[in-house]
């Protein structure tokens, strides 16, 4: 009982911390083709300790709202399955952490978005494999990466630039959990490498936040 009670407690003030930024809940039917979920994970992880959302809330994940004749779909790249596309109600249920409520952020790029384009780019990725090491190549690709490389406006070009990669805490100290994914690869941590990541793009100048999807029921 009291862990349920803590877990409310946080979640509110995760809730209540965002709200000064928007205040409002976005019906499923209203969702546009081209619009970005953000997938806020309210316990954190080895992302979110490196990256900063909208808010300063935690988002670990990213995906793109395709409409279809047979429902909404999410194009997205993930662990499980690649680059693919998920209908919504998965991805609501599969970025929903235990004992909290959905918590998935719509943001809705202001710049026009060619969208036919933009599916077509997609269709060039579609069934890569997920790219766990985040490297700037095409051979693989993970969430973030893929709606980077397939927003593109009505002259072609990309919405959303790359970044330096961030694999630092807030002291800019690459943190033991990177070096040690990183090193058992043989690898170096890629910092400051050519990227993105889910947090910074709900925070660029070109996406509006609109609130929290609200399920339909």
């Amino acid at each position: 009982m009291m862990k349920r009670s803590i877990l409310r407690t946080v979640l509110l003030v995760v809730v209540l911390t965002f709200s000064l930024v928007v205040d409002a809940s976005v019906p499923e039917d209203s969702l546009q083709n081209g619009d970005l979920l953000f997938a806020v994970n309210p316990k954190g992880n080895a992302i979110t300790e490196v990256t900063i959302g909208v808010g300063n809330t935690k988002i670990d994940h990213v995906g793109m709202v395709i409409r279809k004749t047979d429902g909404i779909f999410v194009m997205e790249a993930t662990k499980r399955k690649g680059v693919g596309m998920t209908p919504l109600s998965e991805f609501v249920a599969y970025n929903t952490v235990k004992y909290y409520s959905p918590m998935i952020l719509v943001g809705r790029v202001k710049t026009g978005l060619d969208f036919p384009k933009v599916e077509q780019l997609y269709r060039k990725y579609e069934h890569l494999p997920y790219d766990s090491l985040f490297l700037p190549d095409d051979r693989a690709m993970y969430c973030s990466e893929l709606v980077q490389k397939i927003a593109v406006d009505h002259l072609g070009r990309p919405v959303f630039g790359t970044i330096p990669m961030s694999f630092h805490d807030n002291t800019g100290k690459v943190t033991a959990y990177w070096k040690k994914f990183y090193r058992q690869f043989g690898m170096e941590v890629p910092e400051g490498a050519p990227g993105t990541n889910p947090g910074q793009l709900s925070r660029d100048h070109h996406v509006r936040i609109l609130g929290f999807l609200k399920k339909a029921y």
